[in-house]
């Protein structure tokens, strides 16, 4: 279940950029999107990008399942270095519950090209300006901070089961002061400034 992001001034590293002027348009339902002029071929467009159709397969919920944002796996991909394995971190089980407390750690080769990869699933309602928000630190230190806006999105379907984030490729830092331990949190918010998920992991940079 989503709740509000925590306002504590030493929470700052996970406070969303947010643009001037901008300002949270009005939520409505599926079923307020669908009833929407359906002569307007513009807005027509903008409500099948979202999935808003009126024949839509829904992806089955469990009952009592009342979480809006869900993740499904987060991942690691080398795409310039096709020996090494990707390292993919499956966050659902054969149930479809969130996997808790499960320990997400893994070791990150020096100099090595990778890419994040986050697979997520949207149910029960339309989710509008949905974050990722991602904090590195080494010692306590910050040494790396995302704030990548990831768009609206549909409940998923049958169809399309979940979507997926890639993200730019990044290079491992190298050097001794570069190898070592580093612990992350990574969050998912809305415009209402929900927190949808938040997990922590850690990883080492190796020589």
């Amino acid at each position: 279940m989503a709740s509000n992001i925590d306002s504590n001034p030493q929470d700052d590293d996970f406070v969303p950029e947010v643009a001037e002027g901008y300002h949270v348009g009005e939520k409505k339902t599926i079923e307020e999107y669908q009833k929407l002029d359906a002569e307007d071929e513009s807005l027509a467009k903008w409500k099948a990008s979202l999935g808003i159709t009126t024949d839509v397969d829904a992806y089955p919920v469990k009952p009592g399942d009342k979480r809006k944002v869900v993740i499904v796996e987060m991942a690691l991909y080398f795409p310039d270095q096709p020996e090494l394995k990707p390292i993919v971190i499956n966050l659902e089980d054969a149930e479809g519950n969130t996997i808790k407390d499960k320990e997400l750690k893994f070791d990150i080769k020096e100099k090595s090209i990778y890419q994040l990869v986050i697979k997520f699933r949207v149910q029960h309602e339309i989710i509008t300006g949905l974050k990722y928000l991602h904090v590195v630190k080494k010692k306590g230190i910050r040494v790396d901070k995302i704030d990548e806006p990831l768009g609206s999105y549909a409940p998923n379907t049958k169809q399309k089961p979940y979507y997926e984030k890639v993200f730019t490729e990044v290079e491992a830092p190298s050097g001794m002061l570069a190898r070592g331990s580093y612990t992350a949190v990574s969050k998912f918010v809305d415009d209402d400034k929900n927190e949808h998920l938040s997990f922590p992991w850690t990883f080492q940079i190796t020589k």
